[in-house]
């Protein structure tokens, strides 16, 4: 079989919340394959399929959604975390 994953996680450095680092990360069979990390602000492809989908991905409507993954899912967290 196959196994596929997403993988968001939220890193704080600090309670001021400007330290906070939102990281996407895709897995396909135990490799991750692209990572969307909000302190690079684009995803990064990690093989040959990562790399296309990195590449139209950050042309399309998926970059602006996980641009606004990190208000929205770590700072609004952030209170439970601490």
């Amino acid at each position: 079989g196959y196994f596929e994953q997403v993988v968001r996680q939220c890193r704080y450095s600090s309670k001021d919340l400007q330290g906070i680092e939102f990281i996407d990360s895709y897995v396909f069979n135990k490799a991750e394959y692209v990572r969307f990390n909000s302190t690079v602000g684009k995803y990064v492809g990690y093989t040959e399929l990562g790399v296309k989908n990195a590449e139209a991905w950050n042309k399309g409507p998926e970059l602006a959604v996980e641009l606004g993954e990190l208000e929205r899912f770590c700072k609004h967290n952030a209170d439970l975390y601490y």
